[in-house]
């Protein structure tokens, strides 16, 4: 008999090195890196996993090792292997967009700002990569209108004096090159300090501007005066809007990573603190893992998008191989990179401000229905669920000490509350606080209804929700169990600020959902919807049942009638209490007001 896969890696060495998933067709799904070969690979064959892993394990049919002679090595070896076979589990980004550069002629007469998809070693200044071409176009626009450099069709100097200045020099956003007499040196002094912009140096031309602006005035240049003027304030109008400029070295860049229906991978560009270019990586679902998602996204970015090469990398989370992910990004760049983890000041910011970037990018790539379906997708996958959750209930138990015993069912469909099919239970079995007595009751009474064939308590749902833990869980499929019933039933784990932090099956099988904010908030909305029906529908019990007791006896108003409530627990304990006791609530003429009311047959019979 052949070996199995388990027994395969188990035979494993305890050495660094790469190993090669295959699927029955001997393609290649997955490709990863491991510090001991053999504790890495046999955990894949060994307990539970995330839903896309274990989507991927289910696909192994084989898999290759190479064995690598450290750490760094096989993390090189790693980023090669996915580059050449693209693996189907690996995180891919699309490196077919063909990022832009700014490229500048400097050794032109006049020189010009343009786009190229390649920055060759021609003797040509290039500044980038962008984001895409509009972007670039953009940049290149807003220059020239800050210089007054030439943005239309013409060439220079073969064009200078054929034609009247094209509409660009009577709107003034050019200083009109074209006419004959202008002075080429003016020019490239202009497209000089442009360059400057691209390079992160805008605080240094606008002190320089200020100073050739005043020596101009004191020599009483009044017009070259007002022309450096001008230039100084479309300079500073570019550095206070932050416009989208990259240099070919920036300062510092900021990685944000968020998951909701989809997952976004952005990067900020930060040049002397400020934001100069931003780019974006979108994956279509979510990633698991926060750490080994960035890991691989940074390196693939990095080692694919060349010619913005950054002085330090900041993280939002640790990575496993900080420290040869530096190495490789440094050798690839040909300088020293570091990659960092700020826990707090100015460079914390940078990250908060990249990740809210990559969560507005995500709500805008994908419509208020799209992200419910991608939730719901995710949550049917992540619990193994054999349908689509288009239909979720969830049940919360509600008390005031031992009275007043409530539960209340909401609905969710699609993601959405459905309330007219919402339902309240008063619970009848217990007179004492037994939560799980009270669970068991009206997951029964539900479940009860719809084997009776009530069509108000159909049809089943597809996920059911519990307020509580593993325990909780194990109640409500008890009750389920009773009447013959199958549904997936799931507990709702709080955290210690009282937010639903994983839900836990009645096996114990616990599975996150803190990491998934899509799915966080989903389920803590329906967390806490459920918990104020029922919170409301036993505050209207109280009402209903105190109001039409206690509010019939003079001197008694809301306020005091809450004050009883709240200090004798029940309306028995305030019939049973002396008047001297309920003095200590009320003044003594209601104490005696109440005690009478409670007690008008004992007076009438002396």
């Amino acid at each position: 008999m052949p070996e199995t896969l388990a027994e395969k890696a188990n035979n494993l060495p305890l050495l660094p090195g790469v190993y090669i998933m295959k699927d029955s067709d001997s393609q290649v799904i997955y490709v990863g890196k491991a510090k001991k070969l053999k504790n890495r690979v046999s955990s894949y064959f060994h307990g539970e996993h995330l839903p896309k892993v274990q989507a991927m394990v289910d696909k192994v049919a084989d898999f290759d090792v190479i064995v690598a002679g450290s750490e760094f090595e096989a993390l090189v070896l790693e980023n090669s292997l996915i580059k050449r076979h693209k693996p189907r589990y690996n995180i891919l980004l699309k490196d077919d967009k063909g990022y832009p550069f700014i490229k500048a002629d400097v050794k032109a007469e006049y020189p010009c700002l343009s786009i190229s998809n390649k920055a060759p070693k021609d003797g040509a200044k290039y500044f980038g990569p962008y984001g895409g071409r509009s972007t670039t176009r953009e940049i290149i626009s807003t220059i020239n209108k800050a210089f007054l450099l030439p943005d239309c069709s013409r060439k220079l100097p073969r064009d200078i004096g054929k034609e009247r200045p094209c509409l660009n020099y009577h709107m003034g956003t050019c200083a009109g090159w074209c006419i004959r007499g202008k002075d080429s040196e003016d020019y490239r002094r202009s497209f000089s300090q442009a360059l400057r912009i691209l390079e992160g140096k805008s605080g240094e031309l606008i002190e320089e501007l200020q100073s050739q602006m005043e020596q101009a005035a004191e020599e009483l240049r009044f017009e070259r005066a007002a022309e450096l003027r001008d230039r100084l304030r479309a300079v500073e109008r570019l550095q206070n809007k932050q416009r989208v400029i990259s240099t070919a070295f920036a300062d510092t860049d900021a990685i944000g990573f968020r998951r909701g229906p989809k997952s976004c991978f952005t990067v900020l560009h930060f040049v002397n603190g400020d934001l100069v270019s931003k780019d974006v990586e979108m994956m279509e679902e979510p990633l698991e893992e926060d750490s080994e998602a960035v890991s691989g996204l940074i390196r693939q970015y990095y080692s694919t998008h060349r010619g913005g090469w950054p002085k330090s990398i900041l993280l939002p989370c640790d990575i496993p191989d900080r420290e040869d992910t530096e190495e490789l990004l440094s050798q690839i760049s040909g300088r020293r990179i570091y990659i960092e983890r700020p826990q707090r000041g100015e460079r914390v910011r940078l990250i908060e401000a990249a990740d809210i970037n990559a969560q507005e990018e995500i709500k805008r790539r994908t419509t208020l229905a799209q992200r419910r379906l991608k939730t719901l997708e995710w949550l049917q996958k992540a619990l193994e669920l054999e349908v689509y959750p288009e239909r979720i209930e969830a049940f919360d138990v509600s008390n005031l000490g031992d009275s007043g015993i409530v539960a209340a069912m909401t609905v969710h469909v699609e993601g959405r509350p459905k309330r007219r099919d919402y339902r309240k239970f008063r619970i009848k079995s217990t007179e004492t606080r037994d939560d799980y007595a009270s669970m068991y009751e009206a997951v029964y009474r539900r479940l009860k209804r719809y084997a009776d064939g009530d069509e108000k308590f159909s049809p089943l749902p597809d996920l059911l929700l519990i307020d509580g833990g593993q325990t909780h869980a194990m109640t409500a499929e008890s009750a389920a169990a009773e009447l013959g019933i199958t549904l997936p039933i799931f507990g709702m784990v709080k955290d210690d600020r009282h937010r639903t932090r994983a839900l836990i099956s009645p096996e114990g099988r616990e599975i996150s959902i803190n990491t998934n904010q899509a799915v966080f908030s989903l389920i803590g909305n329906i967390q806490e919807e459920t918990h104020r029906s029922a919170i409301e529908y036993q505050r209207s019990l109280r009402k209903e049942h105190y109001g039409s007791t206690l509010d019939d006896i003079p001197g008694v108003g809301p306020k005091r009638r809450n004050d009883l409530i709240k200090y004798f627990k029940s309306v028995k304990n305030i019939k049973d209490a002396t008047v001297s006791q309920l003095n200590l609530v009320v003044p003594k003429n209601t104490a005696q007001a109440v005690y009478m009311y409670f007690h008008r047959e004992e007076s009438e019979e002396k």
